[in-house]
């Protein structure tokens, strides 16, 4: 899919290509963008042949197969952020060829050199499955494709998966959506601004031009639903119907994988980041697939590993501040080679005798195998909140206790003012501007509007792997408002690393489908879910949890108005109380892990 409208279906071998491309008149891109030293003369290359779709558009498609004659399994990648042109790509292309594989590298509907316009996540259904029901029948193929990719490459995977194409036989989706609305626009029913607004102008033409923006400004912009052509200067379709649609209905349901797990039948690999932005995604799918798909065969035949990466980069050993070490480094074709190997040759490449899942345990900075997730031995411990009342800021008296608190315990105070938010340091991160991973947060917890509660330095190790959830019990003086919490190790230095954090918006605080306002005043106790880490808390170290109402960019600002989502131009400062009492005993549940 380079663009080069006169080479349709021109079926270069790569040498021949390499050459080509260096002929004058080649574009400078294209010279750089050819594999010279790679070239070799067993793989066929064919360039923007046009895949017709069941409506007549057509997808540009590079076929990347070996040359000698034969039928070979399919590898189809489906992709809305380059055109395959770069050497890179070419390379990945070339590898696969080489390696016995047919490699499709597919322009998404509306995207490079591709027909139509893009609807983004309902294109990929129907455009998925009639691109593996073509690939299944073509004469190079033995009938068999797997599909690898990640975040919007591994999307693809899943939404069409539910169509169950003959042809489909396995999946390996790293950084991966599964529930569009919990696990991309809204978590806790908060936007997830930073994210969607790049993206979203990251897809808002057909070659990803992003100009220099003045984020600060466009994130602050009032009223949301006017934020692309007001503050972006884009007219963004998509990212207005996602601020249209701030509860769970039926336009998310419509993407909503989780739903469909019944009739997926399909072997899957997940890759999974504990920073990732989609982390969710990845755990949901892998849990769901194991309990749910439609087969015994596909339930028995779920993998998963998850390791300290970000969104969709891949592996260093160093992220943030923290360097994880050089075992943290894994290198996802190899991955890809013995999962593809067994599914699609039938290669005994070993990969289905180990244990299903495997996870780095941050801290101790170790890689261990295990039969299930979340895992069968865990303790989940209730650490309790208490204070004298005055737990603002790291200086402040908050703890943490795996006592439940006393009747007449205090209660903890602070202001959230939306023009003054909690800004963002890393964590979950999909938004260009900021880093994803671990940071120390020890500008963020001096602030008096974030509540510290510490654990007194550990006597011995405590490994802390699995889902984890804050119950907190609140009342705030507005109608709506929003709660966090986040998850920290401190280090014996003082310093303060994240590990995982999440947010409720208050009028979801009973259901997404049907948000519901508050009384001022009145107490009401609310889940917050932080998705999962593994770490080991070492000896010496102390267990951290912040409460604030805010995390901005990465998610938007509750005016706490309770206005309509989108619509208001105002914010006012709140009154939050925490309560954590015999009666109202917040706390964090932690997957205690036993050594």
């Amino acid at each position: 899919m380079t663009g080069w409208s006169g080479m349709h279906k021109c079926g270069l071998s790569l040498a021949a290509l390499v050459v080509a491309l260096a002929l004058p008149g080649a574009s400078v891109a294209k010279q750089a963008a050819a594999p010279a030293e790679r070239a070799v003369d067993d793989v066929t290359v064919e360039l923007n042949v046009m895949v017709k779709m069941r409506d007549g558009v057509a997808l540009a498609t590079d076929v990347f197969r070996p040359a000698k004659p034969g039928r070979y399994p399919v590898i189809l990648t489906r992709d809305p952020y380059d055109n395959g042109s770069d050497k890179e790509s070419l390379e990945e292309g070339q590898r696969w060829a080489q390696r016995g594989y047919v490699f499709l590298h597919q322009d998404v509907r509306g995207r490079y050199d591709s027909d139509g316009k893009l609807d983004i996540y309902e294109s990929e259904i129907n455009d998925g499955y009639d691109s593996q029901m073509w690939a299944g029948q073509q004469s190079w193929s033995n009938g068999k494709i797997g599909m690898i990719g990640g975040s919007y490459l591994a999307s693809v995977q899943w939404l069409s998966a539910p169509l169950a194409s003959p042809y489909l036989v396995a999946l390996a989706p790293r950084m991966s959506p599964f529930n569009y609305y919990h696990d991309v626009a809204y978590p806790g029913g908060a936007f997830s601004l930073g994210s969607r607004l790049w993206w979203a102008g990251l897809l808002g033409n057909r070659t990803n031009q992003v100009p220099v923006r003045d984020w600060d400004k466009i994130t602050r912009h009032l009223p949301l639903a006017s934020v692309d052509r007001a503050a972006m200067g884009q007219d963004l379709p998509a990212l207005r119907d996602w601020i249209a649609h701030p509860s769970y209905d039926a336009f998310w349901q419509r993407y909503d994988v989780e739903r469909s797990v019944s009739k997926i039948a399909l072997p899957v690999y997940n890759i999974a980041g504990w920073y990732d932005v989609f982390l969710r995604g990845n755990l949901k799918s892998y849990e769901l697939m194991r309990s749910g798909a439609a087969t015994p065969a596909a339930r028995a035949a779920q993998k998963m590993i998850i390791g300290p990466w970000p969104h969709t980069e891949f592996p260093t050993a160093k992220l943030g501040d923290l360097d994880f070490g050089p075992e943290s480094v894994v290198e996802f074709d190899k991955i890809h080679q013995r999962w593809l190997g067994y599914w699609l040759k039938g290669e005994a490449t070993g990969i289905m005798d180990e244990p299903p899942v495997r996870l780095f345990v941050m801290g101790e900075n170790k890689w261990r195998s295990e039969q299930e997730w979340p895992l069968a031995r865990t303790r989940y411990t209730n650490y309790y909140f208490r204070s004298g009342g005055k737990a603002n800021g790291s200086g402040g008296d908050g703890s943490l206790d795996t006592r439940a608190p006393h009747a007449g315990e205090a209660v903890d105070r602070y202001v959230y003012d939306p023009d003054a938010p909690v800004p963002t340091k890393g964590g979950n991160l999909m938004f260009k501007p900021l880093q994803a991973g671990p940071f120390d947060q020890a500008a963020t917890e001096q602030r008096k509007d974030v509540l510290i509660f510490s654990t007194p330095p550990l006597d011995r190790d405590v490994e802390v792997s699995g889902p984890l959830t804050v119950t907190l019990f609140a009342a705030s003086t507005a109608v709506d408002t929003d709660f966090t919490a986040k998850l920290t190790d401190v280090h014996p230095d003082g310093k303060s690393y994240n590990l995982a954090d999440g947010i409720i918006r208050a009028r979801y605080r009973k259901s997404f489908e049907k948000p519901e306002l508050m009384t001022p005043g009145q107490v009401y106790k609310l889940e917050i879910s932080l998705w999962a880490t593994s770490n080991l808390f070492k000896k010496g170290h102390r267990i951290r949890v912040a409460i604030s109402s805010s995390n901005f960019p990465r998610f938007d600002r509750n005016p706490n108005t309770g206005g309509k989502f989108g619509d208001g131009t105002r914010v006012r400062a709140a009154s939050q109380t925490i309560y954590h009492s015999a009666k109202y005993p917040s706390h964090i549940t932690l997957p205690i892990i036993p050594r």
